[in-house]
């Protein structure tokens, strides 16, 4: 039996604006967006190339605005990917990875799959990090 996970619910203050931000920034495709009167709307966004999507809406149970760290977004390539959103106007953060004093500045010194990331926040200020994985562990 197949467990696919295939969407996350992010918290956020204004529907409209992260909407804005996630669709015209980042590129993502809006599969959905449904309101029922003034107290519920819920909008779908799916990432380019993705299986997973993400929900935003008002009027469903939901964490706090902006209290979501650590979602990530995998590319191919960190930098063509990053110079693509600060492009779009999306603020990131430079590269970087972890070495064995934590994370240090720049790519992985050997470009190892899993081992670069960025980071950015939306308008609530939920933060995203983009890794860059160019082999995939076996299994996946």
């Amino acid at each position: 039996m197949d467990f696919k996970y295939e969407l996350t619910v992010i918290p956020v203050s204004d529907v409209d604006l992260a909407k804005e931000f996630y669709a015209d920034k980042l590129g993502f495709k809006v599969d959905v967006d449904h309101s029922a009167g003034d107290v519920f709307r819920v909008v779908q966004l799916t990432p380019p190339g993705s299986a997973a999507s993400i929900t935003i809406g008002k009027g469903m149970p939901q964490a706090e605005p902006g209290s979501y760290t650590g979602m990530h977004l995998v590319v191919e390539d960190l930098p063509a990917a990053r110079d693509l959103l600060v492009e779009r106007g999306v603020e990131v953060g430079e590269p970087f990875h972890f070495g064995a004093e934590g994370p240090a500045g720049g790519l992985h010194p050997e470009r190892l799959s899993y081992g670069s990331f960025a980071s950015f926040s939306d308008p609530d200020g939920n933060a995203w990090l983009i890794q860059e994985v160019t082999e995939r562990s076996p299994g996946r």
